[in-house]
């Protein structure tokens, strides 16, 4: 199986994937809540997204990747957030053009969050499983959702997330939201008929985007996550997709489980915040 290397071509791809998939969750969230006033541009390859003042979807994907980092795109797309009075945030590749590290810190940002970027090569395969042999079978099953069970997919997933103080409220909006995307594609692993785990499927130019994964806190450590891998990543390849990616943070259980099952990592991206009192264009 040929694995890509880490360099601009594969992050160009990968932050495509992302950059695309975000869009099309804000005009979801632009289609199901208007007075939201969800909306996104396109700044020279930089999609910068607004969804909601709070929301994590709020910031961008694509800075110095497409294009050269320049002044201008920064007055655009700080103008962008300051007339929805919200916070500024980029999310970068480190194999950006190495000139945004600079102008980013000139103008008042500072880093704020670490993202590990991991990717596989599916590689045509028709049957992807895990490499973790020493795994619990999973005594359930997993499924694709249908629209008549949408309502129960983002009640799990927002259950995954109960146990993380004020976590649970945000989630279960958001995850309503990605019912109401028309191109993603949703799974619930089941025990016993009783859904215990969730995952989403985003599928862009061949790149399939797994997130949405959570487990309630009363079923972990039975296999759900790794069942819910195999079966994304099984339809990913079947319909198409020879890379998969996902996102975690540094170190965490996520990314080691995700190293464990064939990932690798590409990178670390960086979230970028502007300081408090800056916001707004700044000609220099």
């Amino acid at each position: 199986m040929t694995v890509p290397l880490s360099d601009l071509s594969l992050s160009r791809r990968l932050e495509r994937t992302e950059r695309n998939t975000n869009a099309r969750f804000v005009e979801a969230r632009a289609a199901v809540s208007p007075d939201v006033g969800a909306a996104w541009i396109d700044v020279g390859g930089t999609y910068a997204m607004f969804d909601g003042v709070e929301s994590p979807c709020t910031q961008t994907f694509g800075f110095g990747l497409f294009s050269a980092p320049s002044s201008s795109d920064l007055d655009t797309i700080e103008r962008f957030y300051a007339a929805r009075s919200a916070p500024v945030f980029h999310e970068v590749s480190p194999i950006a053009d190495p000139a945004h590290l600079e102008l980013l810190a000139s103008r008042g940002y500072r880093p704020i969050e670490l993202t590990s970027v991991l990717y596989q090569s599916l590689d045509g395969a028709l049957d992807v499983r895990p490499h973790v042999a020493s795994a619990a079978p999973f005594e359930g099953r997993v499924r694709i959702v249908e629209a008549d069970a949408w309502e129960r997919w983002a009640q799990t997933s927002a259950a995954g997330w109960s146990d993380v103080p004020g976590a649970g409220t945000l989630a279960g909006d958001l995850m309503r939201v990605v019912t109401a995307r028309p191109d993603v594609c949703l799974f619930l692993a089941e025990m016993d008929g009783r859904p215990v785990a969730a995952g989403a499927l985003n599928i862009d130019d061949g790149v399939a985007l797994l997130a949405g994964a959570s487990t309630v806190p009363d079923a972990r450590h039975r296999g759900a996550q790794i069942a819910l891998l195999s079966a994304r990543l099984s339809y990913a390849s079947q319909h198409g997709c020879d890379l998969a990616m996902m996102g975690a943070l540094p170190g965490s259980g996520s990314q080691r489980n995700a190293e464990r099952n064939g990932f690798r990592i590409a990178y670390t991206r960086t979230k970028w915040q502007l300081s408090a009192g800056l916001k707004g264009p700044r000609h220099t």
